[in-house]
């Protein structure tokens, strides 16, 4: 709780909030004074020409905005043109560059074709007010380079039925604005037109523009945003208030409510406090009722120390335009007055609102308060949908202006959290932290309850199978409940708080200065975008997967029926419990690695034989990897060369032939590599000592999860573990899944001292597009099984950077250009050595922790670059949380892991070290302290 300080003799206070935004200009007049009129304009309806805006700054006006094959009339050309003109003035102003005119040469080929089908390739579709949204269309430009699309028109999209989809349609984008980094924009025609793989619209109302990206974004086969049948739910003051307070805990401004013929979702159900619903079947004849129910509402102790309450009405009708009275609480005859003559106006499922209007918060202000009148604060909260329907909080902005006055979306200047407060008096940064962390609450218990509305609803109530949302704008007040400062949701809105956050964010934009620390507003929603287009491209995809794994691969079954992959199986188990799981299964020997070639063409006609469509074709199972690189070459499907494959998994190849690989480019991959010697016999072993320093690190060629891996200090020991090993480890039947199908030959490499870190890329085509670090805490020597792990990395940027390129530059020196891989290094004071690449997935818990804390899943980005698809990745993921793990015969494995999550590396440690402590994990021979000491 936040306890309030001892006050001053002087005071600073915060003035009441009033609660709807944005206000109309007559914001205090006589209601009914009047009559509700449509808006102009496309977004929010009316048929008017645009408001004549006057735009700083010069640029070209003889651009190609007319859509071939879809004529508009003159006034839809007035807000082509107008919105062209707002997107260049937001880009001046930015310090960006104005948008360059390719429409002359329509942009063809490859992109948005497969096999003659539009929709290959990630899509991102906005269509709305350029100043809404620009936040997401420079973020989404760095994110996905040129696949954020801007369309200035409804007449740029088109929809057309979807195949085998009944009921529902495909959006083509003809014409658009396309975004890269830096804040490059093009002006781009589309022939053949780009599919949509996400949609999302600014909704309006009334006929128009508004009716038109409504009618587009419904029943969409691509993943939508935003509807006009979601839009009317949350527009709606009452029931978005009775839905934060029932299901989300949120506090809300105590209300009374007079709701003519409401709408199903309010009626019945809980009562929540400080919300009264009074249903009313008529308009007429209500003064007894009315009377009665204001009166009780104003002396209840719901409204706390409110001084004054609003009346207004509520409806998607009155969102934006509407006037509202304040009256002193003890004025109960105007109140009355005020709501029987705003019932008059009322169609069914609207209402007329009494609210308390939230009492000051009263913030100590050291020495005078400054010369002036009084401040108000009000709160704005962005908080988007993440991976597994989380809310998470992307940006909190402050607005602060004269109390006597409202304050209202683009009539107040944007300010941080930390700013406004300070400017009202409260700058200890211990409260301030209090503060952020209770909107923080807040702003995600109310997207959470609007997603537990949204999982409720049907397809046709959504305005369609793919609508979700996924982001939310909240707008608080700062009051004092229980003497804590608490944070009153006032309401809820889309495209106002955002476009707030990127006004801020411009500030600094526009002066070159940037806040490297902090992320964009829209980052998170660019995310959920791309994992929604991704799901998108895939849903439906055919794949043949080589070899199960066991037990701990079961998130493979889970995920792809999640993702609506169909899974075509070859396992040599013919008794394996995924072979209920798939399509097809096909028994399979895939461990007679001496027949990988014939086996290859074997399995090729098996899947011609039955008739298999496929897309693609990986494997994430060590044993498989060569075979599915060969199999894909039977089948022309997209795949590492064999070659490379092959080099990547034998240890003692990959590091020889990048031994040899010394540039250009430079830094070459010969320099991360380390000297070694392949192992087949006693002999090799004598020539090894004297090539390799000792002590050194004696392994299998073939090997998995450092089953045989040892410390070895003279050649003494090198020949007693290359006996044991010859001896204990002679095929898979003496030690299933760790290679030794490949057979079981070694090599001796240089021991390198440093610590240890697994780096997870994903590449396409040879470009990087994600990478994921995590560190490993110190082995049992002479053992190397893993022992603990934590992620993200706790390195300096510049050394988490050295890892990353060294992992990619021994890939490509390697001939791995497409796919999923793992590689582990060990960074010492001379910089990144590689210890070995695993041309696949990473095991054990990598995939998980990467989907927790960055949202994406290696699954999936292997499983679309096997059907040839640049994955959906965001270009600087960035992690939500940290996580450490622990990893408790004669050849140890990894057994389980035991992890722990903290919002700080040390949080997450300590929590570890004290689960392990009272599991009975840690003790003198599982030292879990000393396994956690690398990540301090």
């Amino acid at each position: 709780m936040w306890p309030l300080p001892t006050l001053p003799k002087t005071y600073h206070f915060c003035p009441p909030q009033l609660s709807l935004d944005p206000l109309g200009p007559e914001w205090d007049c006589p209601l009914g004074s009047k009559d509700l009129q449509e808006e102009e304009g496309p977004w929010g309806g009316g048929s008017g020409l645009p408001p004549p805006g006057c735009f700083p700054g010069s640029w070209r006006h003889d651009v190609g905005l007319d859509c071939k094959g879809s004529p508009e009339g003159a006034d839809a050309q007035a807000w082509t043109v107008y919105y062209y003109s707002v997107l260049q003035s937001c880009l001046q102003q930015a310090g960006l560059p104005e948008t360059q005119d390719r429409s002359q040469v329509p942009r063809t080929g490859a992109r948005g074709l497969q096999g003659g089908c539009p929709g290959a390739e990630v899509t991102l579709c906005i269509l709305g007010s350029p100043s809404t949204f620009l936040s997401v269309l420079l973020e989404a430009g760095v994110q996905s380079p040129g696949n954020m699309l801007l369309c200035l028109s409804p007449a740029w999209l088109t929809k057309v039925p979807a195949p085998g989809q009944p009921g529902e349609a495909a959006l083509l984008v003809s014409k658009a604005v396309s975004f890269h980094p830096g804040g490059l924009t093009f002006l781009d025609d589309f022939v053949p037109p780009r599919r949509a793989t996400y949609f999302l619209a600014g909704l309006g109302l009334g006929p128009g523009w508004g009716r038109e990206a409504a009618e587009l974004a419904r029943d969409l086969t691509c993943p939508t945003g935003a509807s006009a049948e979601l839009a009317r739910l949350l527009e709606d003051r009452l029931l978005t208030r009775r839905l934060l307070a029932q299901q989300g805990n949120v506090a809300v401004p105590a209300t009374l409510a007079f709701t003519y013929k409401p709408p199903a979702l309010l009626r019945g159900g809980d009562a929540s406090p400080g919300l009264r619903l009074v249903e009313l079947n008529g308009k007429e004849g209500q003064e007894t009722l009315v009377k009665e129910e204001v009166g009780a509402f104003l002396h209840s102790e719901a409204l706390g120390d409110a001084l004054q309450v609003a009346v207004k009405l509520s409806g998607w009708r009155w969102r934006g335009r509407q006037a509202l009275r304040l009256y002193p609480r003890a004025e109960q005859g105007p109140v009355v007055d005020t709501v029987l003559a705003l019932l008059e106006k009322l169609e069914e499922e609207e209402s007329v609102l009494v609210e308390a209007v939230c009492p000051p918060a009263r913030l100590p202000f050291p020495g005078s308060p400054p010369p002036g009148p009084e401040l108000a604060l009000r709160i704005c909260a962005v908080v988007c949908r993440t991976q597994g329907d989380k809310p998470l909080l992307s940006k909190v902005v402050c607005s602060v202006g004269r109390g006597d006055r409202p304050l209202r979306h683009q009539s107040s200047l944007p300010r941080t959290l930390e700013a406004a407060l300070a400017q009202c008096g409260l700058a200890e940064a211990s409260q301030v932290a209090i503060v952020r962390q209770r909107v923080k609450a807040a702003a995600e218990a109310a997207l959470a309850a609007v997603l537990t509305l949204e999982a409720g609803l049907s397809a046709e109530q959504r305005g369609g199978r793919q609508v979700r949302v996924d982001f939310l704008g909240v707008d608080f007040a700062l009051t004092v409940a229980g003497r804590a400062l608490t944070p009153v949701a006032l309401e809820v809105n889309g495209g106002l708080c955002l476009e707030a956050c990127g006004a801020l964010e411009g500030l600094w934009a526009a002066q070159h200065l940037g806040l490297a620390a902090e992320e964009a507003a829209a980052a998170p929603l660019v995310e959920t975008m791309l994992r929604r287009s991704a799901r998108c491209l895939m849903e439906g995809k055919q794949l043949l997967l080589l070899g199960a794994g066991g037990f701990s691969k079961k998130f493979v079954w889970e995920a792809a029926r999640d993702y609506g992959l169909k899974i075509h199986l070859v396992e040599s188990d013919p008794n394996h419990f995924a072979s209920q799981l798939v399509q097809t299964f096909i028994h399979f020997n895939v461990t007679e690695h001496q027949r990988d070639e014939e086996n290859a063409r074997v399995l090729a006609e098996l899947v011609r034989a039955r008739g298999l469509q496929l897309d693609g074709c990986f494997s994430y199972w060590d044993d498989c990897l060569v075979l599915t690189a060969l199999l894909c070459q039977e089948l022309g499907l997209p795949c590492n060369p064999p070659a490379a494959m092959r080099l990547a998994k034998q240890k003692s190849r990959t590091q020889l032939h990048l031994l040899c690989r010394r540039g250009p480019p430079w830094p070459a991959p010969s320099l991360y590599a380390v000297p070694c010697c392949p192992l087949e016999s006693e002999a090799d072993v004598d020539r090894a000592v004297r090539q390799v320093p000792l002590p050194g690190v004696m392994k299998l060629e073939f090997g998995a999860g450092a089953v045989g891996v040892r410390l070895v200090k003279d050649a003494l020991q090198c020949r007693e573990h290359f006996s044991r090993i010859a001896r204990d480890l002679q095929g898979e039947a003496d030690h299933p899944g760790i290679g030794l199908g490949w057979g079981n030959a070694m090599l001796l490499m240089e021991f390198i001292e440093g610590t240890e870190h697994d780096v997870d890329l994903v590449l396409f085509g040879g470009r990087l597009l994600a990478a994921f670090v995590s560190d490993n805490g110190p082995t049992r020597l002479p053992g190397f099984t893993e022992t603990a792990a934590c992620m993200p990395t706790g390195l300096a940027p510049e050394q988490e950077a050295q890892l990353v390129q060294a992992a990619f530059r021994c890939c490509l020196g390697c001939g791995l250009l497409d796919g999923v891989f793992n590689v582990e290094l060990k960074l010492t004071g001379a910089g990144p050595r590689l210890i070995e690449i695993n041309p696949r997935m990473g095991g054990f818990y990598l995939r998980d922790w990467i989907l927790e804390l960055y949202g994406v899943d290696l699954l999936l980005a292997a499983a679309m670059v096997a059907c040839g698809l640049r994955p959906a990745l965001p270009a600087h993921p960035r992690a939500r949380g940290h996580l450490e793990a622990l990893v408790p015969g004669e050849y140890e494995e990894p057994y389980c892991s035991v992890a722990c999550a903290g919002s700080s590396p040390a949080e997450a440690r300590h929590r570890l070290l004290g689960l392990c402590q009272g599991l009975g994990i840690d003790g003198p021979h599982y030292p879990v302290a000393y396994f956690l000491s690398h990540f301090k």
